[in-house]
């Protein structure tokens, strides 16, 4: 049984200003893996100026990395690692690595700046920085309480 209520936990979707976007559509170009690479784990953080993304992709060259803007709000990663080449004289006592292909989708906010995402990899890292725009609130003023 856990001693720290689950809403302390940082990870927690309590306060997570995304939830509830509906999410892109489930169709997806890949068909079904099993390997966890499959999967790409990816966290999102949202800064005072954009929302950044970063995904473990190890292994991988930016050239096996695509990021795309989907439907005008919908920010799609993917890649594929492709299976290493074997010679007749090799001998695996073990294969742990996976390799396939991974696609994760992402529904951005509205004061998500689509035309002006950034991406870059470094040491097996892709970081996507989607820059936000300054949401303007409507101007407030006093009314007159008669009474």
């Amino acid at each position: 049984m856990a001693l720290i209520p689950n809403f302390l936990n940082r990870r927690s979707n309590l306060l997570d200003p995304f939830e509830g976007f509906p999410p892109l559509s489930s169709h997806s170009n890949f068909p079904s893996e099993t390997s966890s690479f499959a999967a790409a784990k990816v966290d999102w953080k949202e800064t005072q100026n954009a929302h950044v993304f970063k995904a473990d992709v190890p292994g991988l060259k930016k050239e096996e990395v695509k990021v795309e803007i989907e439907d005008g709000r919908g920010l799609q990663l993917s890649g594929e690692r492709s299976q290493e080449q074997e010679e007749k004289s090799d001998t695996w006592h073990r294969v742990e690595r996976s390799n396939g292909r991974f696609s994760r989708r992402f529904r951005l906010p509205e004061n998500a700046k689509v035309e002006e995402v950034k991406a870059a990899m470094e040491n097996g890292v892709l970081t996507v920085t989607v820059p936000k725009e300054e949401v303007m609130r409507p101007d407030v003023r006093p009314i007159q309480i008669s009474g």
